[in-house]
């Protein structure tokens, strides 16, 4: 799989022959288009099956019928499996343009899956969507989609330049403005010096950098990160959050799928959580996070010491680590008092936030709990 811009189709007709859907009116369906089971998508009603973090509400919006035109991306009910495992279960959300999404989950949630459904690289088994007003795959939203898969592999014979040049043919850029567009993308990607060197010598990092630059080509509408700071070091994982930060200004939305958390903390407005093909969650970074926790970590083994602390509320102990969400900062004292009465020997106290790992721990656990 490469990175790449996604270019048109070299004609109208789709696949087998199926003539593509006509053009859409914005936030609407055009007349007489199919429905999905006829080999296309088209809209209808959505509801999200997860929730807004901490808030216990559905995404504000999703049960309208059918998607807003200011949505990038909407997606009602989309269902795909491969054999017998289902990889997506009636997956519904959408996402406005400019914003920047985290797609998070644990490895087979679904996360690269539904990524290639919004790219065209799958189809759905049933369900509706629309990508920045078009049906999955259709090229009017395809030549507006930046895209890096979390593996790729470029011919090793060419040169950083020519990978992208050859992209640049297949957007395709005109060709009067070629040049400066391979230039504007290395010199985002941090490879402004590395034009003419082989892909080959390339570090895997640097490589990480060329598949960025390729999704950048002719200034996408939306841009698709899978894994995007896989291999990059510290200098390259802060470049990737200030081009996350540059696309945000100018519009751009982007959907970052990514393990990296304390990436998605520090870039993403919203978070969107699958766990088994499911969304187990949708909602603002903020309101998930906007939590006080206390962190009492002792010189020895916590988990003997909750009890004596239970009748402050909720007590995780992890480690070497006592951890109490949602405590009154008036009661820290009584805290340390106890656990110094029962013997534990207190190495420091934190006051603090609610971490995106915490958080995205405790949301998980909580589902495996009610698996049937």
């Amino acid at each position: 799989m490469w990175p790449a811009r996604l270019p048109e189709a070299a004609s109208a007709a789709g696949p087998a022959g199926i003539p593509a859907p006509a053009a859409l009116p914005p936030g609407g369906l055009a007349p007489g288009a199919p429905a999905l089971s006829e080999g296309r998508c088209a809209h209808g009603k959505g509801t999200l099956s997860g929730e807004t973090f901490g808030l216990g509400a559905s995404t504000p919006g999703l049960g309208r019928p059918g998607p807003a035109s200011r949505d990038a991306v909407w997606c009602s009910r989309l269902s795909k499996s491969y054999g017998h495992r289902a990889a997506l279960r009636s997956v519904s959300l959408r996402i406005s343009s400019g914003e920047v999404v985290g797609l998070l989950g644990p490895n087979g949630a679904g996360k690269s899956t539904l990524v290639k459904l919004l790219v065209g690289l799958a189809r759905p088994d049933s369900g509706e969507a629309l990508v920045l007003g078009a049906p999955l795959g259709h090229p009017q939203s395809r030549r507006d989609i930046g895209y890096l898969p979390e593996l790729f592999r470029y011919q090793p014979w060419l040169s950083v330049a020519e990978v992208i040049g050859l992209h640049a043919r297949l957007c395709p850029v005109p060709v009067a403005d070629r040049r400066r567009e391979v230039d504007r993308v290395l010199d985002r990607a941090g490879l402004a010096d590395r034009g003419q060197d082989r892909v080959a010598s390339l570090s895997k990092g640097l490589q990480q950098r060329l598949g960025l630059a390729v999704a950048l080509l002719g200034k996408p509408r939306l841009l698709l990160l899978d894994e995007p700071t896989s291999a990059l070091d510290p200098t390259g994982r802060a470049d990737v959050r200030s081009l996350i930060d540059q696309c945000r200004a100018e519009g751009i939305t982007v959907l970052l799928n990514s393990h990296m958390l304390s990436e998605v903390e520090r870039s993403c407005d919203r978070v969107i959580v699958l766990d088994r093909g499911r969304v187990l969650a949708d909602g603002p970074l903020g309101a998930w996070l906007d939590h006080d926790v206390l962190r009492v970590r002792l010189d020895g083994e916590a988990g003997r010491f909750v009890p004596c602390l239970a009748h402050f509320g909720e007590v995780s102990a992890h480690a070497r680590e006592l951890t109490m969400p949602s405590l009154a900062l008036s009661l820290v004292p009584d805290v340390v008092g106890a656990l110094v009465a029962a013997g534990a020997r207190v190495v420091s106290v934190e006051p603090g936030q609610v971490s995106l790992e915490e958080k995205l721990l405790e949301l998980l656990s909580g589902h495996d709990e009610d698996r049937p």
